[in-house]
């Protein structure tokens, strides 16, 4: 009996390799697209230079990708966005597509906009979104983004403007950070020419593939590595 444990190419610099799918395409077996996951996004031009301005700065909020929402940290990195809820999406995301980022998720900006217009109406922008976002972050978002300027001179449709973009920030990644970067690869040995009890090959007697070498993966929160003891060990009771 053969046991292919050898993962997939993510973290390279360890030595990680592509050996498992050129072991799985030698007896014909089939393997999904492999990219890199759970992985920090890059962004160019204007949006890069903005993440570059905050690398280091880590921010509450939700991030939504085909269906698909995490409510945890992002984080700002020199060259684009990582923290739990980038590395989550990334999983989803796909090249060219949109995701999209709530920066307020647990208030209702326009009501706050309204009251922030109607109790403090001379106040600059940055310094109204100082109280509900971090300070180098507002300030830096309403130079970028919009005119630093006192809250009553922006109009209804102003703060309905902005109201959207805070909740609904739309950003397209030039890419991702890698497999140098990536936590796991997403893809591998596809799962319906395994036996989802022995993890052998349907149609290869005596060969097993267990761990990220197979087109399983699961969150951040151990659940990989909970995957490749848990191939592992109804392999071994087979082999």
């Amino acid at each position: 009996s053969l046991t292919i444990a050898t993962g997939g190419p993510s973290i390279p610099q360890m030595g990680a390799t592509r050996y498992a799918y050129e072991v799985a395409k030698t007896f014909g077996m089939q393997i999904t697209d492999i990219n890199p996951g759970l992985v920090p996004l890059r962004f160019r031009g204007e949006h890069e230079a903005f993440c570059r301005e905050l690398s280091g700065l880590s921010i509450p909020c939700t991030v939504s990708c085909n269906n698909v929402t995490f409510k945890e940290n992002i984080l700002f990195t020199h060259r684009g966005m990582s923290g739990p809820a980038i590395l989550q999406i990334s999983s989803y995301w796909q090249q060219g597509q949109k995701i999209k980022v709530n920066l307020m998720p647990d208030v209702d900006v326009i009501d706050f906009l309204l009251g922030e217009q109607s109790n403090r109406p001379k106040s600059e922008l940055a310094t109204v979104l100082s109280s509900v976002l971090p300070r180098n972050f507002a300030r830096a978002f309403s130079n970028r983004y919009r005119s630093n300027k006192p809250i009553n001179q922006l109009s209804g449709k102003d703060l309905l403007s902005l109201s959207n973009m805070l909740t609904s920030w739309e950003l397209t990644p030039s890419g991702t950070q890698g497999y140098r970067m990536a936590e796991v690869s997403l893809g591998g040995v596809d799962t319906a020419g395994l036996s989802s009890r022995t993890m052998e090959s349907t149609t290869v007697n005596s060969l097993y593939f267990i761990g990220e070498a197979v087109d399983v993966t699961g969150p951040l929160g151990g659940y990989n590595f909970q995957w490749a003891w848990a191939s592992g060990h109804c392999a071994g009771q087979f082999v």
